[in-house]
């Protein structure tokens, strides 16, 4: 099959599912595995798809959403370093929201404040928060089975239970006119309503993020303060007009 054929096939693929994995590209095309990597280099670099932990999805496409074994290990230094940031703003005693996320997961390590209730729509979450000793509360609804966070109208009715000091939310995209966003509306709502039950928002963002639009907005810039490892130059303007930044 020549080059331009296999090509072909995986876009029609894409086009079809909208997030292809390898070993399906493979026997697909009846092609080795080094010969599909390369082809995927390929198209990435003509910004026709975006390379994903073991296959690829189809270039912005805004609906999509990575799963959480993918997030887990993609920049890991610079979530730890915003996960350290994010810890420091608890004071012992506060009731917070500690929304679903690998960013926000990589905050229970850090967290030294005593006496600190969650609430937490992840379940990876209230594992590692009940392991820690931290009082926890997981709500209840629908299982969101790639990303691992309960979504849904029930979820939605359990968090409108509580009251919140802080909340800590993950978001896919920030941009200064859009404001925060997301790949799922559904997530977007308890994202959104969390933020409206706290006193103050805290949103968690690694650079890779600043600019980008996902499908769903949480909420205008103005409305949180954002944490993040560095701010890029190029948004460092339009974004600090807007909100405070807290940066590594």
């Amino acid at each position: 099959m020549l080059t331009e054929e296999r090509y072909d096939l995986i876009m029609k693929r894409l086009q079809e599912q909208g997030v292809v994995k390898l070993q399906e590209l493979v026997e697909l095309l009846d092609a080795s595995e080094s010969t599909v990597r390369r082809d995927l280099v390929d198209l990435e670099n003509r910004n026709l798809l975006k390379r994903i932990h073991g296959g690829a999805t189809l270039a912005n496409q805004k609906s999509w959403e990575p799963g959480i074994e993918e997030k887990t290990f993609k920049n890991i230094q610079q979530k730890n370093v915003i996960a350290r940031l994010a810890a420091e703003q608890l004071v012992d005693g506060e009731c917070i929201y500690l929304d679903a996320g690998t960013t926000t997961l990589a905050m229970i390590p850090f967290i030294e404040a005593k006496d600190v209730t969650v609430v937490t729509n992840g379940l990876s979450h209230v594992e590692a928060l009940v392991s820690k000793n931290i009082r926890s509360y997981l709500l209840g609804g629908m299982m969101k089975v790639h990303t691992k966070a309960v979504i849904g109208s029930m979820a939605l009715q359990n968090l409108d239970n509580f009251r919140f000091d802080k909340c800590f939310l993950g978001t896919n995209g920030v941009d200064a006119g859009m404001g925060y966003t997301t790949p799922d509306p559904e997530e977007a709502i308890i994202k959104r309503r969390a933020h409206q039950l706290s006193g103050r928002t805290y949103v968690l963002a690694d650079s890779s993020k600043i600019g980008d639009i996902a499908f769903a907005k949480l909420f205008d810039l103005e409305e949180a303060i954002l944490i993040t490892e560095s701010l890029p130059d190029a948004w460092r303007g339009p974004i600090t007009e807007k909100t405070k930044v807290i940066e590594g």
